[in-house]
């Protein structure tokens, strides 16, 4: 990418795999400062079966040439989402250009969904 993002603070939710991570390491070549979260900060801690974690993701957007600051958060947990714009205020004097809101808090299963199809 053309670096079109530099300058930018970019914030990028459950960016440990799949299209949070894909979305990170774009931001992250596109020029932009990224923050990253999840709750998965390494492949051994990981919460679920699926692969990936933050550190995977960091070490992806640094080597498109990007900044990335992986921040271990639940979105279940307000108070940990409130520290975390907290840190990025602090951090960043308040400067957040782009928020990929891609982590979701959900407790009902994908069977529930299926009547919908």
């Amino acid at each position: 990418m053309s670096g079109n993002l530099k300058g930018k603070v970019a914030l990028v939710t459950g960016a440990s795999r799949g299209i949070g991570k894909g979305i990170a390491i774009a931001l992250g070549d596109a020029g932009a400062l990224v923050y990253i979260t999840g709750r998965s900060v390494n492949a051994d801690n990981s919460t679920d079966s699926v692969s990936g974690s933050l550190l995977d993701t960091k070490s992806a957007v640094e080597k498109a040439g990007g900044i990335c600051i992986a921040v271990t958060v639940d979105h279940s947990d307000d108070e940990q989402i409130k520290s975390l714009f907290e840190q990025i205020d602090r951090e960043q004097n308040g400067q957040l250009g782009v928020n990929a809101r891609n982590g979701i808090n959900c407790t009902l299963s994908l069977h529930s969904f299926l009547h919908l199809a």
